[in-house]
């Protein structure tokens, strides 16, 4: 029986996305996605979720691509720009489970330095019983410690645990932690897929 819904925040609960930043920079959306892609990569932001100081991750990466310093720099500098708005629907889902009785806790893969800069922005976030930030801890998904991480410090049992992520391979890891997973779309399929697993 599943007692605990477990959810990722950005792209679920939240809308992150560095296009925010640099396609008004740029000008021109397919040169902000060849800077994505190719200077601050997500494996390079990925870095700073595991807890890599900003500083020294900017330091690094301009040092490696100098003529791009001033692009580099506004990743950390603007970076709360690159922050869009709830996702639709999501926090009436969260509250209505909240409401069924099933514990509600957080997993992210997110920078200390930016994710409690923005926590209190999004009313979402005081619904949850508790949260594991990836950036706290020095873990992160997929990999099944930070999913222990989660249910130890809460005192849950995989089996009774659902996770949703919009990242297939964060899916997967959660099933090889022993939880439950289903991979997020939108809100609407999600209650569906919620309803169907929980039996409502």
């Amino acid at each position: 029986m599943i007692r605990n819904i477990i959810f990722d925040f950005g792209a679920v609960l939240v809308d992150w996305n560095p296009h925010y930043v640099y396609d008004p920079y740029f000008g021109d959306p397919e040169k902000a996605t060849w800077f994505i892609e190719n200077i601050c990569t997500a494996a390079w932001n990925k870095e700073l979720d595991g807890g890599k100081p900003f500083s020294q991750g900017v330091a690094e990466l301009t040092a490696q691509y100098p003529e791009w310093a001033p692009e580099i720099a506004l990743y950390q500098r603007d970076w709360k720009k690159m922050m869009g708005g709830a996702i639709p629907g999501m926090y009436d889902l969260v509250a209505d489970l909240k409401q069924a009785g099933y514990g509600i806790y957080g997993l992210t893969n997110w920078a200390s330095e930016t994710f409690y800069t923005i926590v209190d922005d999004y009313p979402v976030f005081s619904l949850l019983d508790g949260m594991v930030v990836s950036g706290d801890v020095r873990l992160l998904k997929p990999d099944a410690a930070i999913f222990n991480c989660l249910l130890d410090k809460y005192g849950l049992k995989a089996e009774e645990s659902v996770f949703i992520d919009d990242n297939f391979e964060n899916v997967d890891g959660a099933i090889a932690a022993g939880l439950s997973a289903i991979r997020f779309t939108g809100a609407a399929a999600l209650r569906e897929e919620l309803a169907h697993l929980l039996g409502k």
